[in-house]
């Protein structure tokens, strides 16, 4: 029943009924690979046999005014991660040549803060001109919550994306945040829509939430109706709030992918940090879930694994990388 109605459903074009999704809460593991071949099929229908890649560069980092309670950076905890102000172009175009080497598509900067001062954002486009002109990379950013001058900026120096996530679901935001509320994330993301630039936009899975409010969010993203989402899996960190939190089993976050997956059918569903503590050795799984992007190398505090493990693996997977900007299919 999970496979072959749910799968008529949504390539007839019809929506998940939320109530739908809410019960796959309960499915047992020998239901599981129902919903898994479901996901799948559905990524095949929609996005062919291909993985989107990106990349991240942590262009400032520390020193954050607000009280997120999962992120090393924020000045309210006591981890111990280096701070770092915006860095040289030159350095930013090292890492930028070296993803698009790898055949990464969409490259960001992402710094730490409520959002972005007006000396820091002269810099940041300055990068961004430089990255349009010697790369052919798809650009994307991350500056935490903007205007729309600043975004409008950002799409006239060539930033195609505009990456910000809601982190969870309305009803359990005010438990890790209240330094802002949810309002304000949902406001910059149409505020960037606005001004021209594509969304991407999800959250971290494993803060504490139930499957009701996994769901709850996955419904937010489609009713935003982000291009791509991004899956992050909570990679619990000293100092932090939530520092003791156990990490997800990989069984449970493959379920939540493949959720994630049959609600927002059209959306690149990319998965990115906490993914290798989590999924361990079933990272190739989360391709056959659902997943069709994916975040390489380094993240903002955590370690990634390497590029060319990853790349491996989607070798290994008969999987094509989407539009390498080296036009290097795999």
């Amino acid at each position: 029943m999970v496979y072959s109605e749910l799968l008529g459903q949504i390539l007839a074009g019809n929506e998940v009924p939320i109530e739908q999704a809410l019960s796959w809460g309960e499915l047992d593991d020998s239901q599981l690979n129902e919903l898994f071949l479901a996901a799948l099929q559905v990524t095949r229908y929609f996005h062919g046999n291909q993985v989107d890649l990106c990349a991240i560069f942590n262009a400032k980092s520390g020193l954050c005014s607000e009280d997120c309670a999962f992120c090393a950076q924020s000045v309210c905890h006591h981890s111990n991660i280096p701070v770092s102000p915006i860095p040289a172009k030159e350095m930013v175009l090292e890492k930028a040549y070296e993803a698009e080497s790898n055949g990464v598509r969409r490259f960001s900067l992402v710094t730490s803060g409520r959002g972005i001062e007006e000396e820091d954002f002269e810099k940041i486009l300055e990068i961004y001109e430089a990255l349009k002109e010697r790369t052919q990379l798809s650009l994307c950013a991350s500056l935490g919550i903007i205007g729309h001058t600043k975004a409008r900026s950002l799409y006239e120096v060539g930033v195609t994306m505009y990456h910000h996530n809601i982190e969870t679901s309305r009803s359990f935001f005010p438990k890790i945040c209240t330094t802002h509320n949810y309002d304000d994330r949902l406001k910059t993301i149409h505020t960037a829509r606005k001004a021209g630039l594509n969304i991407c936009s999800g959250g971290i899975i494993g803060l504490g939430e139930t499957w009701a409010q996994r769901v709850e969010m996955a419904f937010q993203l489609k009713d935003l109706g982000v291009m791509s989402s991004a899956i992050n899996i909570l990679t619990p960190i000293v100092g932090t709030p939530l520092q003791k939190k156990p990490i997800l089993e990989p069984m449970e976050v493959l379920k939540t992918v493949a959720m994630f997956r049959v609600v927002l059918p059209g959306s690149v569903i990319r998965l990115c940090g906490g993914r290798g503590p989590a999924l361990r050795s079933l990272q190739p799984m989360a391709f056959t879930a659902g997943v069709n992007g994916m975040l390489v190398g380094n993240y903002l505090t955590t370690t990634g694994r390497e590029v060319g493990e990853d790349i491996q693996m989607l070798r290994d997977l008969k999987v094509e990388v989407m539009g390498s900007c080296r036009k290097k299919i795999i």
